[in-house]
C-alpha cells in the first residue's frame, strides 16, 4: 500500500520530520507499511509507514556510538496509538550489490539479527509523525568490522480507528536500511553532475523560460546551490549558455548572474555536446563528424547588442583615413564559438549513452582526437572497476553503475524521508564498490534530471564525494586494462537518419524564406535534443515521432486550400487564388496554374509574398476560348528556386463565357425599354402641363372679364346717382 496524503498535511509532516532529524542527528528511512489485520481498509490508499536509520546517511565510524531513528508517518485520517518499536541489526555483512539490493527490495538475507532496542512508540495525529530513537552503544559497533550490516525495525500494536472512531485496524509494519560500517582507508570518490534545462520550444530558452529557472527557486538556481561548496565535476550543456548570451541585453538580469555565478565556482567542469546530443547515437550512424548547431546569426537580434565604439589608430598607410574618435560601428554580434563557450571546460571528454561499443569510441578519438575522454558506466565493463580505465589504448572514465543509479535517485528524491533510505543504499554500493576495486580512485555519475531540488542534490554529492577530490589527479593515475562490446544492445540509428532525411527536406523547404535560417537553426538544435542521453527506448521514440510530426506540419503549412468550382462568367478574367501561409514568418512563394484544356489560357506562374500566419489570394488572368464548358486547372507550389512547396491539386473551373453576350442583350434591352419609357412619360407630362397651362389661362381670362364687367356696371351706377350741374346738365 502507498500512502497519499493531502497537501497540507504532506507540509506538515515535513516540518515534524525536520524537527525530528536535527534532534535526533541521524536520517530515516522510507518503506511501505502494511495493515496486519483482517480488517484493513479495503480500496483506501492512505496507510502507515516506518522508517528506520543509524548513522549518518546510514554510515557509522568504526567503534563509535551512534542512535538508530524510528519514524511513523501516519498517513490515516484518525490517529495512530501508540505501540512497541524493535530495531534489530544483523550480524552478518552483506557481501555484494546485489544482496544489498535483495535486503532493500524484499527484505531477505541470511544470518542472525541482534536487537539494538525494544521502545514503547508515541501516538501521532492523522497526516503526522511520531519519532522513536534507541541509542547504539559503543561497545556494539566496536564488534562489528567494516562493512554493510542488514537494519530493520517493526512496529506492532498500533491501531487506527475509522473517521467515527469505532472500527479499528492494527498496524503491524516493517521497514529495512543498511548500516555501513565505514573503512578508514576508503579511496577518493568523485561525483559527475549534469547541468541540463530543456526549453518547452526544443530550441533554445526563452527569455521567460530562463527568468523561471534562475529564480531563486528556479531549476538551474538549485543546480548551483546544490554543487556549490562541493568538488562535484560539472558536466554543462552549452545550449544553456547560449540561450543566455543570444539574448544579449534582452537576457534577464537574473539569468547574466547565474551565468557569473557558474563561471566563478571553482568546481572541475566539462561541455556536454550541444542540448546534451547522445554522441554514440550519432558514431553508430556513421556520420563523418559530429552534429553541431547551425549558425546563430539568424536567432539573434542587433538592437540587443551595442555597437561598439571606433577607437583611433595611426594610419596603416600614408593618405589612409583613421576612424573618428566617438563614432560607432554597427553591432558586435557574437559568434557561435562565443555563444557556446563553457569557461574552464576540460577539452575532449565526452559523456553519451552506455549502450556503446569499441568501434564508438574508436569513432569518438576519430571525432575529437586521440586524447578524447569517454565516460562510460561499469554496467557497460561488466562490473565495478576504477575511474580511470582504458579501452584499446582510448581513455575512459568509469562510474560505478550501481552506486550511480542509488545517489541519482537520492538527488531526485524531494522527501526527505525517501531520500535518507536511498541515501544509505548509495553508501553501502559504494562502500562495496571501494572494495571491489582494492582503494581506486572512484566516480560516480547522476543521471540527467532537471528537477532536483538544492538539499537534494548537495545531500546526494555530500554522500559520496571526498574532500579535496581533483578529477585531474584521477586521470593522471595509472589506467586499468578494460574491454568495452563489440556489438551495440540497441541501435537508433534508423530513426537518426530519418531525422536528417527530414531536416534535407526542411532545407530545401526553407528556400521560401528570405533567411532560412530562422527555420533550420531552431531545427538542428531540435534533432539535437531528440537524440539527448537519458531517453529510454520508448521515451526516445516517442520522441522521435514527435519530432517528425512537427516537420510534417511545418511542409504543409504554405499551401492551396482546397476550392470549390470556380464559375468564370466573362472570356477575360482573373481567378482568386488563396495561398496559406502558417509559417511565422513572411515567405515567397510561386503559384503554377496550367489548365486540363486549351480552351483557357493561363498567365502559367505568378510570383508573390504571403505575410505570416495569414492568407492571400493570388489572382490569375485567364481568357476562355469557348462559350461553355468545365475543365480542371492544375495549381502548385514552389520557392523562387524552383523546389516543389505542394504537389500538384486542380481546381474545378466552369466556364460560362456565353453568359456575358446574353447579359449584354438583356441589359440592352431594359435599356432600350427604359428610354422608351421615359421618352412616353416626358411627352405625357408635356401634354399635361400644357392641357393645365390653357385651363389657367382661360380661367384668368375670364376672371378678368368679370372683373371688367363688374367695373363697368360700378361705373354706370354712379354715373346715375350724381346730381346734374351747370357745367353737366
Amino acid at each position: 500500500m502507498t500512502a497519499i496524503t493531502p497537501h497540507t498535511g504532506l507540509r506538515v509532516r515535513l516540518r515534524r520530520l525536520a524537527a525530528a532529524v536535527i534532534a535526533a542527528s541521524a536520517c530515516t528511512l522510507a518503506v511501505p507499511g502494511v495493515a496486519s489485520a483482517a480488517d484493513q481498509p479495503s480500496g483506501d490508499d492512505r496507510t502507515v509507514e516506518l522508517h528506520v536509520s543509524a548513522g549518518l546517511r546510514g554510515v557509522v565510524a568504526p567503534g563509535t556510538s551512534t542512535s538508530a531513528v524510528v519514524t511513523i508517518d501516519n498517513g490515516t485520517e484518525t490517529e495512530l496509538s501508540a505501540g512497541r518499536v524493535e530495531i534489530e541489526l544483523g550480524s552478518t555483512p552483506l557481501p555484494t550489490a546485489e544482496a544489498v539490493s535483495d535486503w532493500l527490495d524484499d527484505g531477505e538475507t541470511e544470518g542472525a539479527f541482534v536487537s539494538l532496542g525494544d521502545e514503547a512508540s508515541k501516538t501521532a495525529d492523522p497526516d503526522g509523525i511520531a519519532t522513536t530513537t534507541v541509542f547504539v552503544p559503543q561497545e556494539t559497533i566496536e564488534a562489528l568490522a567494516p562493512g554493510v550490516y542488514p537494519l530493520r525495525a517493526a512496529l506492532s500494536g498500533a491501531r487506527t480507528g475509522d473517521t467515527d472512531g469505532e472500527r479499528a485496524t492494527t498496524w503491524d509494519t516493517t521497514a529495512t536500511s543498511v548500516l555501513v560500517v565505514s573503512d578508514p582507508t576508503a579511496s577518493p570518490v568523485g561525483v559527475l553532475v549534469p547541468i541540463t534545462a530543456t526549453p518547452a520550444g526544443g530550441a533554445l530558452l526563452t527569455a521567460d523560460e530562463l527568468t523561471t529557472l534562475t529564480a531563486p527557486e528556479g531549476a538551474l538556481t538549485a543546480q548551483l546551490d546544490g554543487v556549490s561548496g562541493t568538488t562535484a565535476v560539472l558536466a554543462i550543456d552549452p545550449a544553456i549558455l547560449a540561450s543566455i548570451r543570444a539574448l544579449g541585453t534582452a537576457a534577464p538580469e537574473s539569468a547574466r548572474e547565474w551565468l557569473t555565478r557558474l563561471d566563478e565556482l571553482p568546481n572541475a567542469r566539462f561541455a556536454l555536446q550541444f542540448g546534451d546530443a547522445d554522441l554514440t547515437v550519432q558514431a553508430q550512424t556513421g556520420l563523418a563528424a559530429p552534429l553541431a548547431p547551425l549558425p546563430f546569426t539568424a536567432l539573434l537580434d542587433p538592437a540587443d547588442f551595442p555597437p561598439q565604439s571606433a577607437t583611433t589608430e595611426p594610419p596603416s598607410a600614408p593618405g589612409s583615413a583613421s576612424p573618428t574618435p566617438g563614432s560607432t560601428n554597427a553591432p558586435a554580434l557574437p559568434d557561435d564559438a562565443t555563444l557556446t563557450e563553457v569557461d574552464g571546460a576540460l577539452p575532449r571528454v565526452v559523456w553519451p549513452e552506455q549502450d556503446l561499443t569499441q568501434a564508438d569510441v574508436t569513432a569518438f578519438a576519430g571525432y575529437l582526437g586521440q586524447s578524447t575522454t569517454t565516460v562510460v558506466s561499469s554496467a557497460t565493463l561488466g562490473g565495478p572497476t576504477a575511474a580511470h580505465a582504458t579501452a584499446g589504448g582510448l581513455d575512459l572514465l568509469v562510474t560505478d553503475a550501481a552506486t550511480s543509479a542509488a545517489l541519482s535517485g537520492a538527488a531526485g528524491a524531494a522527501d526527505p524521508v525517501v531520500r535518507q533510505r536511498l541515501l544509505a543504499e548509495a553508501s553501502a554500493q559504494l562502500f562495496l564498490a571501494q572494495g571491489a576495486t582494492g582503494g581506486a580512485p572512484l566516480l560516480i555519475g547522476l543521471d540527467r534530471d532537471e528537477t532536483r531540488t538544492a538539499d537534494a542534490l548537495r545531500d546526494a554529492i555530500s554522500a559520496a564525494d571526498s574532500i579535496g577530490f581533483e578529477l585531474s589527479t584521477v586521470r593522471a593515475t595509472a589506467p586499468v586494462a578494460v574491454a568495452l562490446p563489440e556489438a551495440a544492445a540497441t541501435s537508433r540509428s534508423t530513426d537518426l537518419v530519418n531525422l536528417l532525411t527530414d531536416e534535407q527536406s526542411l532545407t530545401a523547404f526553407s528556400t521560401i524564406l528570405s533567411e532560412p535560417g530562422v527555420l533550420l537553426s531552431p531545427e538542428r538544435m531540435r534533432i539535437l535534443r531528440t537524440i539527448a542521453v537519458g531517453s529510454s527506448d520508448a521515451e526516445f521514440a516517442e520522441k522521435v515521432a514527435a519530432h517528425r510530426a512537427r516537420t510534417t506540419t511545418t511542409l504543409s503549412s504554405v499551401s492551396i486550400p482546397p476550392s470549390s468550382t470556380i464559375q468564370l462568367l466573362t472570356a477575360n478574367a482573373d481567378l482568386p487564388i488563396a495561398v496559406r501561409n502558417d509559417l511565422p514568418w513572411p515567405v515567397t512563394v510561386r503559384l503554377s496554374a496550367s489548365p486540363s484544356d486549351p480552351r483557357l489560357e493561363v498567365k502559367p506562374v505568378i510570383e508573390t509574398v504571403v505575410q505570416p500566419q495569414s492568407s492571400t489570394r493570388v489572382k490569375v488572368p485567364v481568357s476562355a476560348r469557348v462559350g461553355s464548358g468545365e475543365l480542371d486547372l492544375r495549381l502548385s507550389l514552389s520557392s523562387p528556386t524552383g523546389v516543389p512547396i505542394q504537389s500538384e491539386q486542380s481546381v474545378r473551373v466552369a466556364v460560362r463565357a456565353e453568359w456575358e453576350t446574353i447579359g449584354l442583350v438583356v441589359f440592352g434591352g431594359l435599356a432600350v425599354l427604359l428610354i422608351a419609357l421615359g421618352v412616353v412619360r416626358t411627352v405625357r407630362r408635356k401634354r399635361r402641363e400644357a392641357v393645365e397651362a390653357q385651363a389657367v389661362e382661360a380661367a384668368v381670362d375670364e376672371l378678368i372679364e368679370e372683373k371688367e364687367a363688374e367695373a363697368a356696371a360700378q361705373e354706370r351706377a354712379l354715373d346715375r346717382d350724381t346730381p346734374p350741374t351747370k357745367e353737366n346738365p
